[in-house]
Formats: structure tokens, sequence, C-alpha cells
């Protein structure tokens, strides 16, 4: 798995939907699932939404967290929750 597509995930924000604004990793396990049903976009963020429903899938999120961790480190993490919030 390429490290940069993971960095982008904990990063890029959803730019439309339900969920606009809220980052990739902190999208609902169930949007992730309604999109494998009806279909990915096509590029980029197509590809990033798949990864991180196969990370999900696969309970491999502890991936993430060193991510996570180094890009919060100077922002505040209310910022990347978005409107979803555990």
């Amino acid at each position: 798995m390429n490290p940069e597509i993971l960095q982008q995930i904990v990063t890029m924000k959803m730019p439309f939907g339900k969920y606009t604004g809220t980052l990739i990793c902190n999208l609902p396990e169930s949007y992730l699932v309604w999109f494998s049903q009806k279909g990915f976009p096509q590029g980029k963020l197509g590809m990033m939404l798949q990864t991180m429903y196969e990370i999900r899938l696969n309970g491999l999120e502890y991936l993430l967290t060193p991510l996570k961790n180094k890009t919060m480190g100077n922002v505040n993490i209310e910022t990347f929750k978005g409107p979803y919030k555990k």
C-alpha cells in the first residue's frame, strides 16, 4: 500500500454529500458501505474511499493512528471530527 495514499486519507476532507468537510478517515462505516454497494466515485477520491472501506472492513484502522497523530500535532482535534463524531 502506498504510504502517500494513507497520508492523504488522514488529511483530505470529503468534498461533497452528507459528510462534506469530514476527513476521509473519519467517515462513518455506513457511508463507506453505501459507496461500496452503489459504486465509488471515479478517480483519486474513489480510490481513497475504497481504500478506507478496505481498512475498516479488515480492522486495520490502527495503521492510520501514527499518521493522525503526526498530522494533528499542531491542529485542534475538533477540526478533524467534522459532522461525524464518535
